[in-house]
């Protein structure tokens, strides 16, 4: 005896289910039945309710004018854009401006949007570094829309939401480095700053343009001890100066001397010359030095008179060059 078997078709679900004819299902029961309805049909039956009040709001319009122009029609400047919403979907053709547009009453809906830049003043973050310094670091952000659409439609809040990310973000970033790498890379850190915002914020339909770190403030300990260090640091600094420079005079001195004693006419002008200078200055008391070799000769023998001659010649030597620095010094007055 063969079997027949009927079957049902269940269109949303896309299942077949078999019912075998030699076992009849009882009476009591119950029978689940699908009723066949597609987002298609809604998506009809809605479109077909918004036509009607679409052509019910142009009749509005029509029997309202000249009134009504003054509610239609709508102006937004040239860094403004106007994302329209009619029965609370978004109109074809993304955000309308600079300039006029068209609205319908009662049914279309529209939000502005600034598309200028704008800063964003980060408060003062409380960060603890890679080597556990405490500081507190503040930031200034520059961004600006760049999707009016996406900026209403994806993000609640597109202003708040990228000062929040921008905060801790400022946190994140600062606490991954140490305090001399804050202290010195402050541009590398900024550009890294804004690459991150940059990315993150791109699904909102904001650009974020540039971020500059203002301050980076340290405990006041750690201050005078940095203090201190440079400090320490400026002076062995200048001690290694000090002494490269007194080398390089002991050198130039050495040199000197050597020129100088190998030619004894180098000699003479050097004693002349120290005369002028002494001689230039208005000093009470003056240092004659008298040349070795003059009194050589008289130093060696021991002859009693002979020494007085020698003394008596040192002291016509110095008088006769107190009368030349006198005449040199009142022709220089007059």
């Amino acid at each position: 005896m063969m079997t027949k078997n009927m079957s049902i078709v269940d269109q949303r679900r896309a299942t077949i289910v078999p019912i075998n004819q030699h076992h009849p299902a009882p009476k009591h029961e119950t029978r689940i039945v699908y009723l066949n309805i597609t987002e298609e049909d809604t998506t009809e039956k809605s479109s077909t309710c918004g036509t009607i009040l679409i052509l019910l709001s142009v009749a509005l319009c029509i029997l309202t004018l000249p009134f009504s122009l003054f509610v239609c029609f709508k102006v937004v400047q040239e860094y403004e854009r106007a994302v329209i919403f009619r029965l609370g979907r978004l109109m074809q053709g993304g955000a309308k401006g600079p300039g006029i547009f068209f609205i319908l009453p009662c049914i279309d809906s529209y939000a502005r949007v600034d598309l200028r830049t704008r800063t964003y003043d980060v408060p003062p973050q409380e960060v603890l570094t890679k080597d556990s310094v405490t500081v507190s670091v503040d930031a200034v952000v520059y961004y600006r829309v760049s999707n009016a659409t996406v900026s209403i439609a994806n993000v609640e809040n597109a202003h708040h939401s990228t000062r929040l990310l921008a905060q801790t973000t400022l946190r994140n970033t600062m606490g991954t480095r140490h305090l001399h790498e804050i202290l010195s890379e402050r541009v590398s850190i900024s550009g890294s700053m804004q690459l991150q915002l940059d990315e993150a914020t791109d699904a909102w339909g904001i650009k974020v343009e540039r971020v500059e770190i203002k301050d980076v403030r340290l405990p006041v300990q750690l201050q005078r001890a940095m203090a201190a260090e440079a400090e320490a640091a400026r002076e062995a600094r200048a001690k290694v100066i000090a002494a490269e420079g007194e080398q390089k005079a002991s050198k130039a001195l050495r040199e000197a001397s050597e020129v100088i004693g190998d030619s004894p006419a180098a000699l003479q002008l050097r004693y002349l010359q120290t005369l002028s200078t002494i001689s230039a200055e208005k000093n009470s008391t003056i240092v004659f030095p008298l040349p070795i070799d003059l009194i050589t000769y008289f130093l060696k023998t021991t002859d009693e008179k002979t020494q007085k001659n020698a003394a008596k010649a040192c002291a016509a030597i110095a008088q006769t060059t107190v009368e030349a620095i006198a005449q040199q010094q009142q022709s220089t007055a007059m």
